[in-house]
């Protein structure tokens, strides 16, 4: 991906932004940086990246299959961020669906920091 524009909308390129974070395994500095990078998850079909950056008491919640899905059934259009906190991110999150109609996914997302390591916690959706 050398020289792209970060999928999360920051401006970019993405081996400095969320490329840091999806294939140098680093660990996101903030809520906010690992926000954006799971929304580049998305985009990419990270499966993988999504689950193991989901707080491990949430992972029940979700599987590889599921998250797979929703991310290859949806063409991820580009990252809003409306607000923020340490811990918190509010976002809508532009894609086209199966049938190529617009969707806006709103989510104020909850994260969680453990041992130097943010994880996503829970999110409320509209």
């Amino acid at each position: 991906m050398e020289n792209k524009k970060c999928f999360c909308d920051t401006g970019l390129l993405f081996q400095d932004c969320c490329g840091l974070y999806l294939e140098n395994n680093q660990k996101a500095p903030t809520a906010l940086a690992l926000m954006r990078s799971r929304y580049s998850a998305y985009v990419m079909h990270n499966a993988d990246y999504l689950l193991e950056t989901t707080y491990v008491s949430e992972r029940q919640y979700y599987s590889k299959e599921e998250i797979l899905n929703w991310a290859t059934s949806n063409k991820w259009q580009k990252l809003k961020i409306l607000s923020f906190t340490k811990n918190t991110v509010e976002f809508k999150a532009h894609f086209l669906d199966a049938n190529n109609k617009s969707q806006i996914h709103y989510e104020f997302s909850t994260f969680k920091s453990e041992n130097n390591q943010w994880f996503y916690l829970d999110g409320k959706f509209e």
